[in-house]
């Protein structure tokens, strides 16, 4: 049996109580020395998938509970961007939105290192975002649909496996991408889906038969019975480390042949650890990012939060904002070898 019945163990005591202690303190102290800017004002988080995405999915949770963290305690609205799998909604923010701290956006996790293996239309520069934090340090699984007859990643590279995708800048198109290129596995990639939600009703038409980018956490809130049903089986879990849920499933890095793969693994799925990312654009003043850094930090360790979380089945494993500047900054200074190898890859 692969999985435990781990899907409601959102999060751990020891966890809350840490980030509860690390955020609230910076908190008030932000809040004793800064002005009620966002008092009567409307703050936009603008998602890049469609709703019922989990990028959608999870934005609202944290729309519905934020605003209590932000002095002023601003109307918060959510806004659907969707496009290119998130690219649209990044190339927006970078560029268009506001850059007073009252437009955020969260776009696919991969979208950052866009600029830096030459995807095609990415306008703008990953490690100049005001990173605000992520609700969740996330694994991917690749999982092929029940009637494929593929039941594990090893038939992957004798058989051929048609996965749904957004467009080439999203987990869903990279992933496969790069399995194909370093393990020779067999899955033709059908782009054009606006998100995982439609990806996952093509699966259930018939239209592909896998889907491989999926967060693991995504897939257990929004069809929670497919994996126990088997409508689904899970091939491989993509991530640095493996998820408590799944101690039999293969991880991808654990499967690198030689130094050079497993750094180009390490490339593509550092991503997960900043699975739910929430930005600014450039030009935000920097008390007022430390403003909503330290309220999303709070909003996340907040107990209502929280229960709304395990009512819904949200897993939440917070990363912070500094967290997250550091691992964009780290990707971009790979070597340039790594580099090239993966934007080949993806093209």
């Amino acid at each position: 049996m692969f999985f435990r019945n781990n899907r409601r163990r959102t999060q751990s005591c020891s966890l809350g109580a840490a980030l509860a202690f690390a955020a609230f303190a910076p908190a008030l102290a932000v809040r004793a020395q800064t002005p009620d800017f966002y008092a009567g004002k409307t703050l936009e988080i603008h998602v890049g998938s469609s709703v019922g995405a989990g990028y959608d999915l999870y934005a609202r949770l944290v729309a519905r509970h934020l605003h209590r963290h932000i002095p002023g305690a601003p109307q918060i609205v959510v806004r659907n961007m969707d496009g290119a799998g998130g690219l649209r909604a990044a190339n927006w923010l970078y560029n268009v939105g506001a850059k007073d701290g009252t437009a955020l956006g969260t776009f696919g996790r991969g979208i950052s290192f866009d600029p830096l293996v030459g995807t095609p239309g990415a306008a703008f520069e990953a490690t100049r975002f005001g990173w605000i934090g992520s609700a969740n340090d996330e694994v991917s699984a690749c999982v092929s649909w029940g009637a494929s007859g593929v039941t594990s990643f090893a038939q992957l590279s004798q058989r051929e496996l048609t996965v749904g995708a957004s467009g080439r800048s999203g987990d869903s198109y990279q992933f496969p991408a790069i399995l194909n290129g370093v393990f020779g596995t067999k899955m033709k990639i059908v782009t054009g889906y606006p998100g995982g939600s439609e990806i996952d009703l093509a699966m259930e038409r018939g239209e592909v038969n896998g889907r491989c980018g999926w967060s693991w956490s995504s897939l257990n809130f929004t069809h929670p019975a497919w994996v126990p049903e088997k409508k689904i089986h899970v091939l491989l879990q993509m991530a640095l480390a493996k998820h408590p849920d799944m101690p039999d499933v293969p991880l991808v890095v654990d499967l690198a042949k030689n130094a050079d793969d497993s750094a180009l693994l390490r490339l593509i799925f550092a991503r997960n650890a900043m699975a739910w990312p929430y930005a600014a654009p450039p030009g935000v003043p920097r008390e007022r990012l430390e403003l909503l850094r330290r309220a999303f930090d709070a909003a996340l360790a907040d107990p209502e939060l929280l229960a709304d979380a395990k009512k819904g089945g949200y897993e939440i494993r917070p990363v912070r904002g500094e967290a997250i500047e550091k691992l964009v900054a780290q990707i971009y200074q790979l070597p340039k070898a790594v580099i090239e190898r993966a934007a080949v890859l993806l093209k």
